[in-house]
């Protein structure tokens, strides 16, 4: 059983990304905002392996769903919003 606590950062390790709060703040900022007809996994910067963990974390509303869903939400707003105000 995967007991690893769901925070970005652990979205990001989990994803092969740098997750210090500072690159994260740096890829929202660089990649996003993500147009809102296009779905977070399907943005072009993903890998495939990538926007498939997406993917199927969001389709079967996996542990991961909740952490997805704010990452989906940073990365179709407007720039500036600050992903740390989902952490607690």
């Amino acid at each position: 059983m995967d007991i690893t606590p769901h925070s970005m950062e652990n979205l990001f390790d989990q994803l092969g990304l740098p997750s210090d709060p500072q690159s994260i703040e740096g890829f929202i900022a660089l990649f996003g905002p993500i147009d809102n007809g296009t779905k977070l996994h399907e943005a072009t910067f993903w890998s495939p392996a990538q926007a498939a963990f997406l993917r199927d974390a969001l389709n079967q509303d996996a542990d991961w769903s909740d952490t997805v869903n704010s990452l989906n939400a940073e990365m179709h707003a407007p720039q500036g919003k600050g992903w740390r105000r989902h952490c607690v």
